[in-house]
């Protein structure tokens, strides 16, 4: 993971253990939220043409549209630019066997069943990719974890056949009406580049703004301890740690979506 990754992913755990402590003094008990870097105040936010933007790393091409946001662009935080997480691809899986030597008991994942094949994601390794796209009995999903909000899920991909490839914009955000306030990650698929934040479960601004991130049925996922991993699912394929790989700089996108917001505008 690139220098950057790590002292971000730092910044956040301390952030995330500092929420959760119990606090006595006037100045222990400021939000952690407001700690955070507001991205607008760091000129993360700007106009090119007649397009708003928002800044998506060194690369100008990679700057996020964000002309039609819902959001507010005060409510921001971060801004180091997209793939400084690595959002996995083509993840990797190993055996239950060799898992079993290198997790406890106690540790936490999500595992899906679908169509004759687990998998489960520690979450671990999910906070250190965030995003795992991935299929599970043949179907397009994707396992995500936001360790901020505390927040994981499977999310399903396939959108009447056409498939999205999701990643971490490098932004997080909160409302005060959602999730106690806490900041979740904002994600981009690479298909239409629109972003999306799972706390509201729908897609915030681009092509796809208002569609929905649909959830696969909690009936073939579960968010369970290692122990019960062992215990319920012996021929479980579980993400090998430790996965990184060269971030692709394009990719294929799809021009005419209107279909897709129609059917799935939430």
């Amino acid at each position: 993971m690139k220098p950057l990754s790590i002292l971000f992913l730092s910044i956040l755990c301390i952030s995330c253990v500092s929420e959760k402590k119990d606090t006595t003094s006037e100045t222990e008990n400021i939000p952690p939220k407001i700690q955070r870097p507001v991205a607008a105040d760091n000129g993360k936010f700007f106009n090119r043409s007649s397009l708003r933007m928002m800044y998506g790393g060194e690369d100008s091409t990679q700057h996020f549209d964000v002309s039609n946001l819902t959001l507010q662009e005060s409510q921001f935080h971060y801004g180091i630019g997209r793939e400084a997480f690595p959002a996995l691809l083509a993840p990797e899986f190993i055996s239950i066997e060799a898992a079993d030597t290198i997790w406890n008991d106690s540790t936490r994942f999500l595992v899906g069943s679908l169509n004759g094949e687990t998998k489960a994601y520690s979450v671990p390794d999910l906070t250190h990719h965030e995003i795992v796209n991935d299929s599970l009995g043949g179907r397009p999903v994707m396992a995500a974890y936001c360790v901020l909000a505390d927040l994981g899920a499977i999310y399903e991909r396939d959108y009447n056949g056409k498939l999205l490839t999701f990643g971490l914009s490098g932004y997080t955000y909160f409302d005060e009406q959602v999730w106690d306030g806490l900041d979740g990650f904002v994600f981009w698929d690479r298909e239409t580049e629109s972003l999306w934040w799972p706390l509201i479960g729908k897609a915030v601004s681009g092509p796809l703004e208002g569609v929905v991130l649909f959830e696969l049925d909690q009936q073939y996922w579960e968010d369970i301890s290692w122990k019960e991993v062992k215990e319920k699912y012996p021929d479980v394929k579980v993400l090998a740690s430790g996965q990184d790989f060269e971030r692709p700089t394009s990719w294929p996108k799809y021009g005419d979506v209107q279909s897709l917001v129609e059917q799935f505008r939430k």
